[in-house]
């Protein structure tokens, strides 16, 4: 008989930020395990419930008895496994032996490659009661818990204490144990807006129970719940949320049956850059800062709580007496460091260690300047701002805010330098030299602060791949991937007419000023980078073949990339180019197998009409093409490659390359190897043929 079985774990508050992680892990484990075994249905649902002290799931469509089965298991090959008088072999007596049949019994099966024995044997059909429990032990110990722990005197361990079970397939009981805790129907709601067992007749029943204890067991619907609440405040106030990633859904595991008041406190902590007060209000107390139209800060703050009372003042106040303490700090350190100085710290960055290989946060400081004036030269930027703003762009790490709130790196670099009365422009750059932090995070604005952002990127990215400390599998304690990516889209997006080699070959020369002892990293760091750029392009939608067409040449003009993929995309539409594609892929095979020296082509050695048409074709198309690229007008120049098809065609239908004769032969492999050069002047397009 098919029903819904209903699993929830009861525990001891369960960690917020890894709660939606774990619940739906855990429904997925358990559910893919019930249809590995045949339990499951093809219309099978399974629903997640998390709030935070249970992780539960209804599976839908669940069978009471496995059907009877076929187990099928693979054994040697046929060529292997008999001799040739068509006796077993020794493995094919011990996988007979395993499998526990006679020869008689073996069956023969295909892969499509070789053919092989396999034992089928038949197999009765096992009750749910027979194994889900095992089930959902075994889920349990595969979830993302960094970290277990055992609880009383128990030799159990999970993440957090577990104090009930329930396994229900429909309204009967599943008996079986888990954790040490035996089966029932028995939960609990509310710690305490409820009081009692909660006892669930069926599956069906499970998240009403809860709701009238006190409790929305869907974590999507609580959530729905809270942005709807927080919404409602905050427009009743004319005022709007500070977004923050993650916080939503950290709130959302905090509590079960949520509550959204409004708190506040005094106008004078507004002194305090609002950054600071936004980030203790939300990273240390969980709330929601409000902002008006403008996006400044209120000091008006909306607290989500566990608890939906009649009269919220103790709620309120106690939650106002618990984040003062936190913006007088803030406002302490504020006041501490701009009364210490900004711009006289950057002598102490000589005695704090960057990296034991790498020097100083001193010695990086003069790096990021010499590498800053450099860029901003070449983008005809004002050096000497550039210059000073990556030199004071390391200042903040040692401040007392920054200290406390690292997040804040950079943007208290800029308040401090404004309040000394430094430059706008100067002041801007140190914020946004950190910029992109992240995916789809904004670019530093203007050439100054792109001067800066990208000296901080490369210096680490030379640095740590020069020493040999490069990302390994999914390690990346530098944070190299993202300043790779960051160099990228600053120099393709923004865009930046700089090449990326003389970039990396810039950042190397100022370590090697310093004495910093380099290994090679030209070569690695570029592949590194343009491996970046390649999973970049595929994310933003372009085709693959034209991704590898244009990354097969190795551009260092980012910025230049756009215009080369959509050149290629449109001569991948053109007639011609399939055909253009698979001779240039044949030309390219040719010239790999010869060690000979490719001469300019002689019209003095042509003696084919076809290679003689091909040769003036290509002596008519090469300055053309050449102005083209140089004017980087990618279309037009291949456009103008794409004319030379009937010549290229005509000549390998006509013409023998590899003749005896080696003057003809070598003067053929040069036609070719000049031809070569027009057809991959944009890109390799032999990566555009099927």
């Amino acid at each position: 008989m098919n029903d819904t079985v209903l699993i929830e774990l009861r525990t001891e508050e369960l960690p917020p930020k890894s709660l939606k992680l774990l619940s739906e892990a855990f429904a997925d484990t358990v559910f893919s395990a019930l249809a590995a075994q045949q339990f499951t249905a093809d219309d099978s649902v399974c629903t997640p419930y998390a709030t935070p002290r249970r992780l539960a799931m209804t599976i839908t469509h669940v069978a009471a008895r496995q059907p009877d089965r076929i187990l099928e298991r693979k054994g040697p090959a046929v060529a292997s496994g008999v001799d040739g008088e068509g006796r077993p072999t020794r493995a094919l007596e011990g996988f007979m032996r395993a499998a526990g049949v006679t020869f008689d019994q073996l069956h023969k099966t295909s892969d499509g490659k070789a053919e092989y024995f396999v034992a089928r044997q038949a197999k009765a059909g096992e009750p749910l009661a027979a194994h889900l429990a095992e089930i959902v032990a075994q889920a349990l110990k595969k979830l993302p818990i960094p970290k277990v722990m055992r609880w009383g005197d128990s030799e159990h361990q999970f993440v957090r204490p577990v104090h009930g079970l329930i396994l229900l397939h429909g309204t009967s009981i599943v008996p079986g144990e888990v954790l040490g805790l035996a089966s029932g129907r028995s939960t609990l709601g509310h710690r305490f807006l409820a009081s009692g067992d909660i006892v669930v007749d069926n599956p069906a029943a499970y998240a009403p129970s809860l709701l009238a204890g006190k409790v929305i067991a869907s974590f999507a619907d609580r959530r729905a719940a809270i942005a709807e609440q927080l919404a409602a405040a905050a427009g009743k106030l004319g005022a709007r949320i500070n977004p923050a990633d993650g916080l939503l859904d950290e709130v959302t595991a905090l509590v079960e049956w949520p509550a959204v008041y409004v708190g506040g406190f005094e106008a004078e902590y507004l002194d305090v850059p609002q950054e600071c007060l936004i980030l203790t209000m939300q990273q240390n107390q969980k709330y929601f800062p409000l902002l008006d139209a403008a996006g400044k800060l209120l000091n008006k703050f909306l607290i989500v709580s566990n608890m939906q009372v009649d009269d919220p003042a103790s709620i309120i106040q106690g939650n106002e007496r618990v984040v003062r303490p936190r913006l007088a700090d803030a406002r302490f350190f504020y006041d501490q460091d701009r009364k210490n100085g900004f711009a006289t710290r950057v002598v102490r960055l000589g005695s704090v260690v960057y990296h034991n290989k790498l020097g100083s946060l001193g010695d990086r400081a003069q790096r990021l300047g010499r590498v800053a004036r450099s860029i901003a030269e070449k983008l005809h930027a004002d050096a000497n701002l550039a210059e000073r703003a990556a030199l004071f762009s390391k200042i903040d790490l040692l401040t007392d805010m920054v200290g406390e709130f690292p997040e804040l790196q950079g943007i208290m670099g800029r308040y401090y330098l404004l309040h000394e009365g430094g430059l706008p422009v100067v002041a801007d750059a140190i914020e946004q030299h950190y910029r992109p932090r992240f995916a789809g995070d904004a670019l530093p604005a203007g050439n100054i602060a792109c001067a800066a952002a990208l000296a901080d990127k490369l210096d680490a990215l030379v640095g740590f791949f020069g020493i040999g400390q490069p990302p390994t599998g999914d390690k990346d304690p530098f944070g190299l991937r993202r300043a790779a990516l960051g160099v990228l889209r600053i120099l393709m997006e923004t865009p930046l007419p700089l090449d990326l080699a003389e970039l990396i070959d810039e950042a190397k020369s100022t370590l090697i000023q310093q004495g910093v002892q380099l290994e090679a990293v030209d070569e690695p760091l570029l592949t590194f980078m343009l491996d970046r750029l390649r999973g970049m392009l595929r994310d933003a939608g372009h085709s693959v073949d034209v991704v590898e067409a244009v990354l097969a040449q190795r551009p260092t003009r980012i910025d230049l990339v756009p215009a080369r993929l959509a050149a290629v995309s449109g001569f991948q539409a053109l007639p011609e180019a399939l055909a253009l594609a698979a001779a240039n892929k044949r030309i390219g095979n040719i010239l790999r197998k010869t060690e000979e020296a490719f001469p300019e082509p002689d019209i003095a050695l042509l003696e084919e009409d076809a290679e003689k048409d091909l040769f003036q074709r290509v002596l008519l198309i090469a300055p053309l093409v050449r102005s083209h690229v140089a004017n980087e007008d990618y279309a037009d120049a291949l456009k103008v490659v794409a004319s030379v098809r009937p010549e290229v065609d005509r000549f390998f239908d006509e013409v023998m390359v590899n003749v005896h004769e080696p003057l003809l032969r070598r003067n053929r492999l040069g036609l070719l190897k000049t031809l070569f050069d027009q057809l991959n002047a944009v890109a390799d397009i032999a990566k555009l043929a099927v």
